[in-house]
């Protein structure tokens, strides 16, 4: 037993529904999921699933394809606006203690604004009145995050979702627990191979979303820094199968039976849940 529990997100990639998930997780030895809500689904049989095997619902991932119409007036702005609402509703309803929001989509035009502060001011506020929690996710744009993180600094249903592998390809390994580790409230932990061009453009094919231990990153740093802020929530694991387009990364996944490779997921995460408590212990001795 750790002192933080072990997450995992659902993933289409797995081979398997939401609910066979669930009960694999479960049966592997994870404690809690989250997962991508959409507009309009029944999550009904997923919750009870999650009920029956005691596996707790960590967060909800709000859908971020229409970020971009958040800071600027488009004809999808109130839409984007109203999907996030719905999707505090639900969260309130599952009993979802965090919403991760992403700031921004795109990899052009990184100028947030007064016009989409004040949009996310709505959805920050319906969050606040139906105790649910916004964790913002560092992704690329990081000046989004930053004049989010500054404009809600006072607000305490506010805080950060770290995603150690965005750091590395989105973020050029920028120290962003440095910035906002006293606002931590949830992780997405995987690994990857950092931006892959010389010349150091970023793009979403980066973002590999490998096992722990299987790309570049250090995961004694990462464990170090998550024990410098004093984060002892539950560790939580964003991994897929699939591999980008062009890219044969994840590709040995992919041949793994489900089975196989959520029991990798689960080794390593054990690995980093272990890391982490030897290392907190070879400070304090």
């Amino acid at each position: 037993m750790y002192k933080n529990q072990l997450c995992i997100a659902l993933s289409d990639s797995f081979g398997l529904n939401g609910e066979d998930q669930i009960r694999l997780m479960k049966k592997i030895g994870f404690s809690g999921f989250f997962f991508g809500w959409s507009a309009g689904k029944d999550y009904s049989s997923l919750l009870k699933t999650a009920r029956e095997e005691n596996m707790f619902l960590q967060s909800v991932h709000a859908p971020f394809t229409k970020m971009a119409d958040f800071w600027k007036s488009t004809a999808r702005t109130q839409e984007a606006i109203g999907e996030l609402l719905a999707c505090v509703s639900d969260c309130a309803a599952f009993g979802a203690p965090i919403m991760v929001v992403h700031p921004f989509i795109g990899f052009t035009e990184h100028e947030p604004t007064e016009f989409g502060l004040k949009n996310y001011e709505i959805v920050v506020s319906a969050a606040k009145e139906a105790g649910v929690k916004i964790a913002f996710e560092n992704t690329e744009g990081e000046e989004y995050l930053e004049a989010l993180m500054k404009y809600f600094e006072k607000d305490e249903n506010v805080g950060f979702c770290w995603d150690t592998g965005h750091e590395m390809c989105y973020n050029y390994s920028k120290d962003l627990l440095a910035l906002y580790g006293d606002r931590l409230l949830c992780t997405h932990l995987n690994d990857n191979l950092g931006i892959r061009d010389d010349g150091g453009e970023i793009t979403w094919i980066d973002d590999l979303h490998l096992l722990p231990f299987d790309g570049a990153a250090d995961w004694q740093d990462i464990v170090s820094r998550l024990n410098r802020c004093g984060f002892d929530g539950p560790l939580t694991f964003e991994l897929t199968t699939a591999s980008k387009p062009g890219r044969h990364e994840n590709d040995a996944y992919a041949r793994m039976s489900p089975e196989e490779y959520l029991t990798n997921a689960y080794i390593r995460a054990c690995r980093v849940a272990m890391l982490k408590e030897q290392m907190k212990r070879t400070v304090s001795a």
